[in-house]
């Protein structure tokens, strides 16, 4: 099957991370869930978001980086929001890259450098979220479907940014159904 090395969002590594990876890993995935927060976790997305810029991007990219050090070059890196910082500039840089799967988030592929063409990538956002679809990530994620040859961007309804984690409010079942379900026929091609 499939290795995935797996970063989360800016309330740190918490149950709902664990539960999707799990949900992989029931699929016959390998999931590596990094910590890019060194234990802390926070009850907003402006508190975590504070503590990355006081850390540095710098830093959490190199967390991100150390992370995969141990693993093989042969990985889908994936990534929820403040995730896929990281999960896009491995992808991007790292050889031997599989695949990507960017969750709420994505950067202009112009970043961390170009496009490996040949990379499979799939976007994943909710179509009202203000942080995906208000800041610039929804562009940079049409800009990446226009420039590779296997990319797809899903955009689902609603305008919760975590749809898809099981333990915060924002969680949509129906939307995460459909998801998971794209995500596992992504891993079950690329891997």
């Amino acid at each position: 099957m499939t290795d995935v090395l797996l970063f989360h969002h800016a309330l740190g590594p918490n149950e709902g991370l664990e539960v999707f990876a799990d949900e992989l890993r029931d699929a016959g995935h390998t999931v590596h869930t990094p910590d890019l927060f060194e234990g802390r976790t926070f009850g907003s997305i402006a508190e975590g978001v504070a503590y990355a810029k006081e850390v540095g991007w710098d830093e959490i990219m190199a967390r991100g980086v150390r992370a995969a050090e141990a693993l093989p070059n042969e990985l889908v890196y994936a990534g929820f929001s403040l995730g896929v910082v990281p999960a896009q500039l491995l992808a991007q840089t790292r050889p031997g890259a599989t695949g990507a799967l960017f969750f709420y988030s994505c950067l202009p592929p112009e970043e961390f450098g170009e496009w490996p063409t040949a990379l499979p990538v799939q976007i994943h956002g909710a179509d009202a979220d203000p942080f995906f679809m208000d800041e610039g990530d929804v562009d940079a994620a049409r800009e990446l479907v226009a420039t590779a040859d296997d990319a797809e961007l899903f955009l689902y309804p609603g305008d919760q940014h975590y749809f898809a984690d099981s333990s915060l409010p924002s969680y949509d079942a129906a939307a995460t159904r459909l998801l998971m379900e794209r995500v596992l026929g992504f891993l079950e091609r690329v891997g």
